[in-house]
């Protein structure tokens, strides 16, 4: 077992909060093998790198020779996670929930060592709990202490509904750590009350109480917004290499080292001199390229990840697309929006008819594809660089 100062420093990398510090060092100390869980309710089929922020420090857990569980909330995901809603999620059928269940257990190992790792589904304490169960189990805390939550509180000022039931997905993921007796529990900066629920109900049932780490959100492409599918600012854990790439380098500099920091699996001594060579005038784009290049490696393999690479020189370095270019923000409407008015809004053709005649000389591209419709909608959101010609280059972000 590793000694615990060297532990504590790996957990604590890139980690928002641990609560307390000191329960989780006294744990450390005692050289036992810790059960660590967090949990994923499988309410959508893929996994994207906002996830994996808490399954690398699964994987930190692992390396430190603890038991690792990674909890499906099968039962929870029928409830739906109220976390960070302005109103009541619609919860999803027992057959969605296990369809997406089954392709988490096979992404999660592209991270997580198969031979050091326990799933299990909390349907299977769940189930057995039964309504009498369910009854003691609402009765240990109050409707005021649930308005405490920052996300109920303001739904009941507001005069928003709160369903009844979404009381009830704090008290389940709490006693998901009281049945698998955890002595520590991740979680995201926004599952603070729900994490901090597992250490009530531990204590009320007499159990040594977890320490809880919280790891930072990750920011999806727009930089703003956490990683969301729904916001379509994702990057999918079984995207395409070549889609890979593309998403990794689209980011901004100063989010390249947030990613760095959550995602990169390479030693901080290494990231730091990453960031000394730019301060020195090396070019971002080329550390954007090793940080494309190791997640594909990881989720696919080396042979993708070259491949990719030299997909993106042949597509855009051979294109001669500029490392500065005007950056523009467009909001969508609800049938989207023109190709010809963004054009124009972007100062890339003098009008929507310059930009329809482009595009029929192939002279448009977006993200070094051509486009060959002139009256192409574009509707999703994202970004990417749109060039007119050989030297008029704006890259766009569509919200």
């Amino acid at each position: 077992m590793i000694d615990w100062q060297t532990a504590i420093a790996e957990i604590k990398r890139g980690t928002d909060e641990i609560l307390p510090e000191q329960d989780l060092i006294d744990k450390l100390k005692t050289g036992k093998t810790l059960t660590v869980k967090a949990g994923f309710d499988p309410t959508a089929p893929d996994l994207h790198l906002g996830h994996t922020v808490l399954i690398n420090k699964l994987r930190t857990f692992q390396q430190l020779g603890h038991k690792v569980i990674f909890l499906i909330g099968d039962f929870t995901g029928l409830i739906g996670d109220p976390t960070g809603k302005n109103v009541t999620r619609k919860p999803l059928s027992r057959e969605q929930v296990l369809e997406n269940a089954r392709t988490y257990q096979e992404q999660v190992f592209k991270i997580l060592d198969p031979e050091l790792t326990e799933i299990r589904f909390n349907s299977e304490w769940m189930d057995t709990l039964g309504a009498d169960g369910m009854i003691k189990l609402a009765a240990s805390q109050t409707v005021a202490r649930m308005l405490e939550r920052d996300d109920f509180k303001k739904r009941y000022a507001n005069g928003q509904p709160i369903a009844i039931h979404e009381f009830l997905y704090p008290l389940v993921q709490g006693w998901d750590s009281v049945a698998l007796k955890a002595d520590v529990e991740l979680g995201g900066t926004d599952q603070r009350f729900n994490l901090l629920m597992g250490r009530e109900l531990q204590k009320d049932q007499g159990q040594a109480q977890q320490a809880i780490v919280m790891m930072p959100l990750l920011e999806g492409l727009d930089g703003e917004k956490k990683m969301s599918k729904s916001l379509n600012n994702y990057i999918g854990i079984t995207d395409a290499p070549n889609d890979m790439f593309g998403k990794v380098m689209s980011v901004s500099d100063e989010l390249m080292w947030r990613y760095y920091d959550l995602i990169s699996f390479r030693p901080l001594e290494e990231i730091q001199g990453y960031r000394r060579q730019v301060a020195d005038g090396a070019n971002p784009r080329d550390f954007k390229i090793l940080l494309a290049k190791e997640i594909i490696a990881r989720f696919h393999d080396d042979h993708a990840a070259t491949a990719a690479h030299e997909d993106f020189i042949q597509r855009f370095q051979k294109n001669a697309i500029p490392d500065e270019m005007p950056e523009f923000t467009f909001e969508l409407g609800a049938d989207g929006l023109g190709l010809g008015n963004l054009l124009k809004e972007a100062a890339l053709v003098g009008s929507t008819s310059d930009a329809m005649r482009m595009v029929k000389q192939g002279a448009v591209k977006i993200d070094g594809e051509k486009v060959n419709d002139p009256r192409l909608q574009l509707t999703e959101a994202g970004e990417a660089v749109y060039q007119v010609g050989k030297r008029k280059f704006a890259r766009i972000t569509l919200k």
